[in-house]
């Protein structure tokens, strides 16, 4: 895993993410995969970036999420590209739905569990601040408090 600092070819943003740091700096993620040793590195190379940092890639996906995930260190920009997504929220025990089809968008606040169902074959694009991002298992339809991962994750 490494950060390009000035690519000139077309990004695909399913398997090179692009990292938006200070300074206003766009970074594409050479080499990045959802795997410990590669999110470790990750991590550790933009770790001046802080909680302003953020991560830029799009999923493509069809059914319901596996997860509940937030994001602590900052709010999430997600953005339905095609086909048809629901974002459920966890707000103070209360779940919060938000449809969304093409070109529409939501934002997860900080802080706040969500996960993200596709209907159909669907492709979203994230904008993640992912520094202290923890995971949970979708074993119902509430995140529990008991067992997770901490870490940058995907959305």
């Amino acid at each position: 895993m490494r950060l390009v600092n000035h690519e000139h070819n077309a990004i695909d943003l399913r398997a090179t993410p692009v990292h938006l740091g200070l300074g206003s700096r766009a970074k594409p993620v050479e080499g990045f995969a959802w795997d410990p040793e590669v999110l470790r590195a990750y991590s550790a190379a933009v770790v001046a970036d802080g909680a302003e940092g953020r991560m830029v890639m799009i999923f493509d996906g069809d059914g319901p999420g596996d997860h509940w995930e937030r994001h602590p260190a900052g709010d999430e920009l997600v953005v339905c590209l095609s086909g048809s997504a629901t974002v459920t929220r966890d707000v103070d025990g209360v779940l919060d739905r938000v449809l969304l089809g093409p070109g529409e968008a939501t934002i997860n606040p900080a802080g706040i569990w969500h996960v993200v169902d596709m209907a159909g074959p669907t492709s979203i694009l994230t904008i993640t601040a992912g520094v202290g991002t923890d995971h949970r298992p979708r074993t119902d339809t509430r995140p529990t408090e008991r067992a997770g991962t901490s870490g940058l994750e995907a959305p």
